[in-house]
């Protein structure tokens, strides 16, 4: 995607190009999805490693090393493994309400910061685990960074890309979780050669890394234009934060779009039933069907127990750990190959 791409009379008359600055701007959030694939990666490669085992879930451990009258896949039927699993996702999914709210009230910024922040205390925590609770609570805060940025990254994205290219840019999200998912795997690989046993505290601990930078690009991040009109209702602000972002000072054309749709969502006592209205059933069909089906495939349940898979079926510890960096490669490789095309609907 070529900066200073011309984008002048697209949809709606919109006038404008590709900005350094948009893409600067997505770059650093889209960090953020770097922070839910690197955990989505890396939780299942510090499970498969014995010292951690050994260390909070011993029974686990002991029927790995001892026990041989029960298959591989018994071996990891623990309630409190399932319990440091799930609490990311659970603690993710209430933290995506609060987000909506707090997106919505504060803007997209402060949404994005709490995300960067609340991750890298999990990520802090996590490494410095000392029993189950602290291990536990560790996640937790991991999912409430989750939680935030999976709900105000990708709109930042999408409200801060030129209209053509609003598919694209999105799609940056995608591939950063990519990204986050391929980097857990090499880590967890290269740690789990560390002798002493403590390898998995890198694993976990790395995660500060992307969630640094999230945090600190936060600081630096310009609040979107519609943010700005629905908030404050500050149209001057508004027209001057469009201007810079489309690289041209003609954007009243853009920018009274955006004030009339600000206008008419304040004016909607439902907004939810209005999306199943007969002219944006297409596109709230697709919006949904499209990432339903996508997750009950079960992609996501391989992608984060897929070194615990692997040892299953008989690999060894290292071997399981390379076999899911090929598997991040691969899903690098489709991102790219399904980027180059890519539209994203937009409700007129």
């Amino acid at each position: 995607m070529a900066v200073g791409m011309s984008i002048a009379s697209e949809g709606g008359g919109y006038n404008g190009r590709m900005t350094s600055f948009v893409v600067v701007s997505c770059m650093m959030a889209a960090t953020g999805g770097i922070l839910f694939g690197y955990d989505i990666g890396i939780s299942g490669g510090v499970t498969s490693m014995e010292p951690f085992l050994k260390r909070f879930f011993p029974e686990v451990y002991t029927k790995m090393k001892q026990d041989t009258r029960i298959s591989n896949y018994c071996k990891y039927d623990s309630q409190l493994l399932t319990l440091f699993t799930s609490s990311l996702y659970v603690a993710g999914l209430i933290a995506s309400f609060f987000a909506s709210s707090v997106t919505k009230a504060f803007g997209r910024k402060p949404s994005i910061l709490v995300g960067g922040v609340a991750f890298l205390a999990g990520s802090a925590l996590g490494s410095a685990a000392f029993n189950l609770y602290t291990l536990i609570l560790g996640r937790i805060l991991l999912g409430v960074g989750v939680g935030f940025a999976n709900q105000s990254v990708p709109l930042y994205l999408s409200e801060m890309a030129p209209f053509r290219h609003r598919g694209a840019i999105n799609n940056g999200f995608h591939f950063s979780l990519g990204i986050g998912v391929l980097s857990a795997n090499l880590i967890n690989y290269s740690t789990q050669k560390i002798k002493g046993g403590w390898g998995w505290r890198v694993s976990l601990g790395m995660g500060a890394v992307p969630a640094a930078i999230l945090t600190l690009g936060a600081l630096f991040l310009s609040e979107t234009p519609i943010s700005l009109i629905q908030r404050s209702n500050n149209h001057q602000k508004a027209k001057l934060m469009l201007q810079r972002v489309r690289g041209t000072e003609d954007v009243q054309a853009e920018l009274d779009d955006l004030i009339k749709a600000s206008e008419m969502s304040k004016t909607l006592e439902t907004p939810f039933w209005k999306m199943l209205e007969t002219k944006y059933r297409p596109q709230f069909v697709m919006a949904t069907a499209i990432p339903f089906f996508q997750q009950v495939t079960g992609i996501n349940v391989v992608g984060f127990y897929a070194p615990v898979i692997f040892r299953t079926i008989g690999l060894g510890e290292s071997a399981s750990l390379m076999s899911t960096v090929v598997t991040g490669v691969v899903g690098i490789c489709g991102t790219l190959l399904s980027s180059d095309r890519v539209c994203l609907p937009v409700f007129a």
